[in-house]
């Protein structure tokens, strides 16, 4: 799921990882609460979609036990440190695995709601003074280091004083990082007045829902009595200076690069979240983590052993949900047909993830002069004409998922989403799409390749920078799992070249496509890629697309740059009224940065014989956030 594979992590560029996997029946059903009362719908094609429930909580004794939990085909964690660099930002590396064993400061999910569980926050939350620059919070005495030290504000400077030593080297190394915006550069001083309290001065006013949220939602403290040197052997050492800083941020990145270390190097097993690691596979990604008896957060009474069974198909991961070799897994959105096989031996529940599902536009690549055919508004408003979001619904996408036609989609709820995003401003019309370019200056062959015939920035040209005898040409590389991305990006082209557009595709992986093909991680290759389609974003609950949309934002893909789309986001991030976000997204709906896609349901599939001490522990798998903690056997 590009949260895909995504979710809250704080910044905006939040967790980019593959959508791999998802799926669920679309339905007119009511939205799921965090209590478990969901409820199965039609299977009608609409703005969302819904499988299944999460029965109430099992009545009789908890048992523990090993709870075998399915991994999607290349999803394998890339990186322990809990400072996560950009090219290892995904759901995958973070939320599914680190949050296991560091949790942030606030957790910004309940159940399928883009909202804060209290209880599951290290910290109060935070309170505000000095018009919006002086914000303070303190951590929560029930939290501990698993070697029984308390987490300490420290522990926050620590982690503090890292993300700025690993910036410092280089900017990818903290993917949630954008130059004189957010954290570190919008804080003029950080403090600690006591053990338990935290106080940040800024530099200047913010949105105090997005500094909270998407801001301080990525603080992971850290534990300075154990971490806080620069070799296995060496002393603790002052963080504060920054030379040592530089000296342990070199030591702990480069043992975070060890992957083949996770399980046995003593450093990963300093925990304050539910779980340690107790084996990981370097090549698979497979892993075993067993319960953190000092974990002071809540949880089931008996907390079972979790291991998480890697796959290299979807389709070996479902033979193995249909032959039990699996506890929890995934239903591939393909198969959702078959999830009728299941009943009885499996409980199973659906929802669409908050966030979005999308092509990106390369606005840095010169080849053919795309750079400068990207950058005119109707030929964006052309491709999204070209677009058959009902039919990818009926035909890839079994029904499981719903239209979005902007960032902020309308489930799960947010009080966010503005009304030009409910109903498509660019519904699925090629003869629209082949006007807009004849209006522009375009010479259409239908089953050729169009050509620029009139050059020129005036009415009825092509746009700037693109000379007469341009071709209407450009590669498109999409990631092939789940095969629903390969099957979208197939039918765009083909509705296309009817047209005279003619996008040259080719596949790739997911990892290797977030690592190739961005700009802003390598910018070498600013120039191999036109467009791709590896999934999709993520959202904390307030959903500015700051840091992914902005000018120079930190996870910004093609260099999308628009002034409106700066300023809205600006006034969204240091406004101090939470509905600029609103306005903000409904630019980006008829703006189209990129070509906006359907949203995915992910469809979870568990044994009747597990329950959860609380529903929303297994309604937020939907939303890429794993609680095994929560989870228990009941027989």
């Amino acid at each position: 799921m590009n949260t895909f594979g995504k979710k809250s992590i704080g910044a905006l560029a939040l967790t980019v990882a593959s959508i791999t996997a998802l799926a669920a029946c679309s339905s007119n059903s009511s939205s799921s609460s965090a209590t478990g009362t969901s409820t199965s719908g039609s299977g009608s094609i609409g703005l969302h979609g819904q499988f299944g429930n999460v029965p109430a909580m099992a009545t009789g004794t908890q048992t523990a036990g090993t709870i075998m939990m399915a991994e999607p085909p290349n999803s394998a964690p890339t990186w322990i440190l809990p400072i996560v660099t950009g090219a290892a930002n995904s759901v995958y590396t973070v939320p599914m695995f680190d949050y296991q064993m560091w949790r942030p400061l606030y957790w910004l999910t309940n159940g399928v709601e883009p909202k804060e569980t209290p209880a599951m926050s290290l910290a109060n939350d935070p309170t505000w003074t000095n018009g919006d620059k002086t914000v303070t919070f303190t951590l929560k005495s029930n939290y501990k280091w698993s070697d029984g030290q308390p987490i300490t504000s420290k522990d926050v400077l620590f982690w503090w004083y890292e993300m700025k030593a690993a910036i410092k080297a280089s900017p990818a190394n903290w993917a949630y990082y954008t130059p004189d915006l957010g954290i570190p550069d919008q804080v003029a001083s950080i403090s600690a007045p006591d053990s338990s309290t935290v106080q940040m001065n800024l530099v200047k006013s913010v949105n105090p829902t997005w500094f909270w949220q998407d801001e301080m939602g990525a603080i992971q403290p850290m534990p300075s009595h154990a971490w806080a040197k620069s070799s296995a052997s060496g002393p603790i050492l002052d963080f504060t200076k920054p030379a040592n800083a530089a000296a342990i941020y070199g030591f702990l990145s480069t043992q975070s690069k060890s992957l083949s270390t996770y399980a046995s190097n003593p450093l990963w097993q300093v925990v304050d979240g539910p779980y340690k690691l107790t084996s990981f596979d370097s090549t698979s990604g497979g892993f075993t983590m067993t319960p953190n008896t000092t974990y002071g957060g809540p949880h089931a009474t008996k907390v079972s052993v979790l291991q998480a069974v890697p796959f290299t198909s979807d389709t070996a991961e479902l033979n193995a949900v249909k032959a039990g070799k699996v506890d929890l897994g995934y239903v591939p959105l393909g198969d959702i047909p078959q999830m009728s096989s299941l009943t009885g031996t499996y409980n199973e529940f659906g929802y669409s993830d908050f966030g979005w599902s999308y092509v990106a536009y390369n606005f840095k690549d010169p080849t053919g002069d795309f750079n400068n055919i990207i950058a005119q508004l109707y030929v964006r408003q052309a491709m999204a004409h070209l677009e058959d979001q009902v039919g990818y619904i009926k035909a890839f996408f079994n029904g499981a998922g719903g239209q979005a036609f902007g960032p902020v989609p309308s489930i799960p709820q947010s009080p966010f989403t503005p009304s030009n995003a409910m109903t498509n401003p660019y519904p699925f019309n090629p003869s629209a799409a082949e006007t807009l370019l004849k209006d522009n200056g375009w010479n259409v062959v239908p089953n050729g390749t169009d050509t620029c015939a009139k050059a020129g920035t005036g009415a009825g040209e092509c746009g700037a920078g693109i000379p007469a005898g341009t071709k209407l040409e450009f590669n498109v590389i999409y990631n092939t799992s789940p095969a629903v991305i390969g099957e979208q990006v197939q039918d765009l082209a083909s509705q296309a070249r009817k047209i005279g557009i003619t996008m040259n595709l080719s596949s790739s992986n997911f990892n290797y496509m977030i690592q190739n093909y961005n700009d802003a991680a390598s910018p070498a290759n600013a120039d191999k890629w036109a467009a791709e389609d590896f999934g999709g974003e993520g959202f904390s609950p307030y959903p500015t697309a700051f840091g992914f949309l902005n000018t120079n934002g930190s996870g910004q893909i093609g260099n999308y740059s628009n002034k409106t789309a700066d300023s809205l986001i600006n006034a969204s991030v240091t406004g101090s009224n939470p509905n600029a976000v609103t306005s903000e997204a409904a630019f980006f709906t008829t703006n189209l940065p990129v070509l906006w896609q359907p949203v995915l349901d992910y469809t979870w599939a568990w044994k009747t014989n597990i329950s959860a001490s609380d529903p929303a522990a297994v309604e937020n798998l939907t939303q890429y956030a794993a609680t095994p903690e929560f989870w228990y056997l009941t027989k």
